[in-house]
C-alpha cells in the first residue's frame, strides 16, 4: 500500500509531499473508527521501558524535524511510536531558509535538507502540546533563532525551557544543525557549561527536573567531543542524541559531485548510517572508560528493524527514525519495535 502511495508522493516536491501526507493522515484519524483500521494496517507493538523517570511505551521515537510544530501528535501515536521529539522550536517564529530546501536522493535512500529551523515559535506550540495524546512521551528539540548572535544564544535556549517546561517530558539542546549559520560553533565546552548551568538554575527545573539531552553532529572530531565529556559529567546530562545530519559529502561515494549541485544542507538516511553507528560505538566505549555515560539515543541511517537492533547492541538505549519513515513508510515502526524487543 505505501509503495503505491510513495510513487504518487515522490512525484511531488518533497516539502509539499511531506505536509500533504501529514495533513491527510491527521484528517483521516478524525473519522470515527479510523484508529481501529490503522491498528489493523499497522499494528502497535508494546515494549515498555522505564527510564529517566518516564514510562516509555516502546523505545522507538520520531526524530526532531518531522513534526516541527507539534501538529501531528495523534498521527505518531496511531503509528505506534513510543516517543516523539517535536521541533526544532525557537523562541520566536521564523520562516527558515528559502525554498527549495528539501531534496530526495532516491537511489541512495537519503535526504538533503537546509530547512533552517522553520517553525511557529514556542508559544504557538503550547495549545497543541496541551492536547497531546495520553501514553506518548513528547520531548522538545530547542534551538536559537537565526538572527540571535551566538553570544546571546544561551538566552534563547533558556527561554524555550521556561516556556515549554510544563508541556513536554524532556528537552534536547540542538547545537548541531548545519543549517543555522554558526550554530555548530556552540558545540564547545565553555558555552555548553554555561548554558547547562543556566538551565539548572531555572526555578521550573529545580521544582521538577526534566531530562536534558544534547544532540551532536556526526562530523565532530574525537578530540572535540571528548572535550565536552567533563561538562556532561558535571551536569549529569541524561542523554546524548547521536547524531544530527552530516555535511560530509564523502558518505555519498560517486554521487558526491552530483549532489554538490543541490547546494548546502545536511544529509540524512542510509549514507549516514555507518557514520552515526561509529560515533555511537566510540562514545559508548569512551563513556564507559570515563566512568560516566549518559543514556545514548541513536538516530541517523536507521532504515530497517535490523538497523534499530544493531544500535541497541552498540550501546543505544533509545532509537529514533526520520528518513527511514519517508522511504519505508509506517510499516517501519512495527518492524523496528519488534526487532528491538527480540
Amino acid at each position: 500500500m505505501y509503495r503505491w502511495l510513495q510513487g504518487f508522493l515522490f512525484g511531488m516536491e518533497p516539502e509539499s509531499a511531506h505536509y500533504l501526507t501529514l495533513n491527510v493522515s491527521r484528517a483521516l484519524l478524525k473519522i470515527p473508527g479510523m484508529s481501529r483500521l490503522w491498528a489493523l494496517l499497522w499494528p502497535k507493538v508494546s515494549d515498555p521501558w522505564d527510564g529517566m523517570g518516564l514510562a516509555w511505551p516502546n523505545r522507538l521515537g520520531l526524530a526532531a524535524g518531522f513534526d516541527k510544530d507539534a501538529k501531528y501528535l495523534q498521527v505518531w501515536k496511531a503509528l505506534g511510536f513510543g516517543f516523539v521529539e517535536v521541533g526544532t522550536l525557537t523562541p520566536r517564529p521564523q520562516p527558515g531558509n528559502p525554498k527549495p530546501r528539501l531534496f530526495r536522493l532516491v537511489t541512495q535512500q537519503a535526504l538533503l535538507n537546509r530547512l533552517g529551523f522553520n517553525n511557529g515559535g514556542v508559544e504557538a506550540a503550547i495549545p497543541r502540546l496541551r492536547q497531546r495524546p495520553k501514553g506518548l512521551v513528547v520531548g522538545a528539540n530547542i534551538g536559537k533563532n537565526k538572527d540571535t548572535p551566538n553570544q546571546d544564544a544561551a538566552k534563547d535556549y533558556v527561554t524555550c525551557v521556561e516556556v515549554l517546561h510544563p508541556w513536554v517530558d524532556y528537552f534536547t539542546i540542538n547545537l548541531s544543525s548545519p543549517n543555522t549559520p554558526g550554530l555548530r560553533d556552540l558545540q564547545e565546552a565553555g558555552f555548553l557549561d554555561s548554558l547547562l548551568e543556566a538551565i539548572d538554575r531555572l526555578p521550573c527545573q529545580q521544582q521538577l527536573r526534566r531530562p536534558v539531552w544534547v544532540k551532536l553532529a556526526p562530523d565532530l572530531a574525537p578530540e572535540d567531543w571528548q572535550d565536552l565529556w567533563p561538562v556532561f559529567a558535571k551536569h549529569r546530562i541524561q542523554g546524548l542524541v547521536l547524531t544530527n545530519t552530516t555535511i560530509d559529502r564523502g558518505v555519498l561515494g560517486g554521487q558526491a559531485t552530483e549532489v554538490a549541485s543541490l547546494g548546502a544542507g545536511g544529509l540524512s538516511g542510509a549514507p549516514l548510517g555507518s557514520k552515526s553507528l561509529a560515533l555511537l560505538e566510540s562514545m559508548k566505549a569512551y563513556g564507559t572508560a570515563y566512568g560516566f555515560c549518559p543514556l545514548l539515543v541513536s538516530v541517523g541511517g536507521v532504515m530497517s528493524g535490523r538497523d534499530a537492533a544493531q544500535r541497541l547492541a552498540a550501546g543505544a538505549v533509545l532509537v529514533q527514525v526520520y528518513t527511514g519513515l519517508v522511504y519505508r513508510g509506517p510499516a517501519l515502526v512495527e518492524e523496528c519495535v519488534t526487532a528491538m524487543r527480540s
